[in-house]
């Protein structure tokens, strides 16, 4: 990762801070209610050797106090720092010198006011442990939980910490507060093996946190919760170390209002906002992205359980008929397939269900499950037994007592298929009788939304998609001698946003197809123009200070004569001097028209964090409105840049909408490599590029228009 500063700490490097064996409270007070006692409260179960710190007590309750770190039995492995900010610093030095393997801080006033001197002091902290090779979480910090030794470190009362199960999910919050809202779910059933905060991240930050759960043999999946960091690509670089380990990590991302993105001169500017940029970080890091809380802890707690699919083919079983329809609807919403069953089972399912139910997928066993309490269970049995199915999912519609048997019966139909089955639980009693079994059977994803669990089962497959392709391969496709080329062309440029034409000619070095052109300053230039082409034509006013032609009026299409092109050329001058009267004209372009195919648009942005972006979508003057585009980071490989067009909302209209020739996805793949190769190349020359639209026709594609802004 040479973009960033360093790489994420490593589980060996922050093992002694976040699985200590001993730790101590420095600043430890008897006083009830204080940040000190609550900590020492909060680690009353602790499994390893606790001490307390401070010279104005010999005693605290029934425990020894020392008066300094040094006068320790011996070198704790986390220290605990319960003292006011100006108290801080003097500390770290102390525990540094001590040998102490990770400090947590509460005190807050540092770096988060925004001023200068907090800023700096929060910088000296960072120093003391970067030279001392001891690791530190805060300041700013509410703590941390390892359930496995029950270490409550923090002020905060912690829930229960039972010892993690095999499909116990780790958690991960920016948000101190959110974070600890998430580790009660152990109030419901779920097993948690720790809870790692951050505050304001001096030095442990959250890719490294993710970093630590990817090898934590505790840890069977990261649910992450992310507010944005100064180096975002690390926690690329923490999600590719998670993907290796083949530890799912969940993500869900706050703060995804682009209210407050900068404006830009290029469609591309408003597509790549810090949202997207950081969607397409993710991906690329191979994590899982859900766009709501709540459902953070369901899909961490699914995939930590659910072994790779067999099929993709969901079935679904249910006692009522509306929450089958709901089932239909959220499958197709997600695409999830619910193939029908093999004649075979549809058999055995006749033979169970009434006439007035549904012997179909999805299975409406109707509520004479009542009379016939195998039914259901026989009905699960033989669908989740089908090759297409790889997993199934039962409708929770009432809880009552017999429902706390429920999830048993489900999990041996489970373990005996090797496949997951999802309980979505539609009762509003949220916690009724079987919930809290369901939660705990590690054969069982319990959901409470049909929506979300359709979701994860979506991500689940594209999880396993992702994984059966094997490793990025990234392969150069355009000239090794391109770079340097496009370099002297942007160089030569006379203004910083570069005319069309000299836009295309830096874009035709990285064999991008570009329309050709003829500039022209007067009408009969023109007509000998368009008569050399062969009519039809299209004429553009060439103007530095007129990057957005349509909304000026200077474009003319489809000219079909010498008499067309006069007037048209009187016209766009007359529009761009009304429109820009003290704009620069060099003239009007003089193009044959491109065959008629689909517009799309390729963009590419270099952000401050994530560096070169590129981006797709169909184009032409609705590219914003519609707001359908799709991004990745640069360079991409040409499987990535398909997979950007599959993507999109309207990709039917690549695919030969209404008697239209469908546009030859690994033709349009290429180009937008090459451009997104051009933009990763020019990363420090370049802000934004801009190719709209680029015509494709079958297997023909040419960039009619481009704009590219300097640096």
């Amino acid at each position: 990762m040479s973009a960033t500063r360093r790489a994420v700490y490593r589980h060996a490097e922050m093992g002694r801070l976040f699985d200590p064996a001993s730790i101590a409270v420095i600043g430890a007070s008897p006083r009830p209610g204080s940040f000190a006692d609550r900590t020492i409260q909060a680690l009353k179960d602790y499994t390893g050797r606790l001490y307390l710190v401070n010279a104005r007590y010999e005693t605290i309750g029934e425990r020894p106090c020392f008066p300094s770190v040094a006068a320790l039995p011996e070198v704790p492995d986390c220290c605990i720092v319960v003292a006011a900010k100006d108290a801080v610093e003097e500390i770290a030095t102390d525990c540094a010198r001590a040998g102490v393997g990770g400090i947590m801080i509460y005190a807050s006033g540092f770096a988060e006011t925004g001023r200068e001197a907090d800023i700096a002091a929060q910088q000296r902290l960072a120093a003391i442990g970067r030279e001392a090779g001891m690791r530190i979480v805060g300041p700013n910090c509410i703590g941390m939980l390892n359930f496995r030794t029950r270490a409550g470190v923090t002020f905060m009362i912690p829930p229960p910490m039972e010892a993690p199960l095999p499909h116990a999910i780790g958690i991960v919050s920016q948000s101190g507060a959110l974070g600890f809202s998430l580790a009660q779910a152990v109030m419901r059933g779920v097993s948690v093996s720790h809870l790692l905060t951050t505050g304001n991240s001096s030095d442990v930050d959250v890719a490294d946190c993710v970093s630590f759960l990817a090898d934590d043999p505790n840890c069977a999946a990261i649910a992450c919760v992310f507010e944005g960091m100064p180096e975002p690509l690390r926690f690329i670089q923490a999600a590719e170390v998670a993907d290796r380990a083949n530890k799912p990590l969940v993500v869900f991302k706050l703060g995804t209002g682009e209210a407050g993105a900068a404006a830009a001169m290029s469609h591309t500017g408003s597509l790549a906002g810090e949202t997207a940029a950081y969607m397409a970080a993710f991906e690329r890091g191979g994590a899982v992205v859900v766009k709501d809380f709540e459902a953070l802890v369901e899909t961490a707690c699914f995939l930590a359980k659910a072994p790779a699919p067999k099929a993709r083919g969901v079935a679904v079983v249910a006692v009522s008929g509306g929450a089958a329809i709901m089932s239909a609807d959220k499958a197709e919403a997600h695409g999830v397939p619910l193939p029908q069953p093999s004649p075979p089972v549809r058999q055995i399912l006749e033979s169970r269900i009434p006439d007035f139910g549904s012997a179909r997928n999805p299975c409406d066993v109707t509520a004479q499950v009542a009379n016939d309490p195998e039914s259901l269970t026989v009905c699960a049995g033989a669908m989740l037994g089908e090759e297409h199915y790889g997993a199934l999912i039962y409708a929770q519609i009432y809880s009552t007592e017999l429902s706390a048997k429920r999830p048993a019966e489900l999990a041996a139909i489970a373990e005996k298929a090797g496949k997951p089955i999802c309980v979505v639980w539609t009762t509003e009693w949220l916690e009724g009788f079987g919930s809290k079994e369901a939660e705990q059977n590690p054969r069982i994803g319990l959901f409470r939304s049909m929506d979300r669990c359709f979701a994860a089962l979506a991500h689940w497959h594209a999880r396993q998609a992702r994984r059966a392709a094997g490793p990025r391969r990234y392969t150069r496709l355009s000239r090794p001698e391109a770079a340097a080329e496009a370099a002297a062309l942007i160089a030569a440029a006379q203004d910083r946003t570069l005319t069309e034409r000299e836009a295309k000619a830096v874009l035709a070095a990285y064999g991008v197809p570009v329309v050709p052109e003829r500039l022209t300053q007067s009408e009969e230039e023109a007509v000998a123009a368009a008569t050399g082409f062969g009519f039809p034509v299209a004429m553009k006013v060439e103007s530095p200070d007129l990057p957005h032609k349509t909304e000026a009026g200077v474009i003319r299409l489809r000219l079909k004569d010498a008499a067309e092109v006069r007037e048209a050329y009187r016209a766009v001058m007359a529009n761009a001097k009304r429109h820009a009267p003290d704009a620069r004209i060099n003239g009007v372009l003089v193009q044959p028209m491109a065959k008629p195919g689909v517009e799309v648009m390729v963009g590419g942005r270099v952000d401050p964090l994530m560096g070169p972006l590129i981006v797709a979508g169909l184009g032409g003057v609705l590219v914003e409105l519609m707001r359908d585009s799709a991004l990745a980071l640069a360079p991409v490989t040409p499987a990535e840049a398909r997979a950007m067009f599959e993507r999109l909302r309207g990709r039917a209209a690549l695919e030969g909408f209404r008697g239209a020739p469908a546009a030859d996805l690994d033709v349009l793949a290429g180009i937008v490599v090459r451009l997104s190769e051009f933009v990763a190349d020019q990363r420090d020359r370049i802000a934004e590029l801009d190719v709209n639209p680029l015509i494709v026709a079958g297997s023909e594609a040419v960039a009619v228009d481009a704009l590219i802004v300097r640096a």
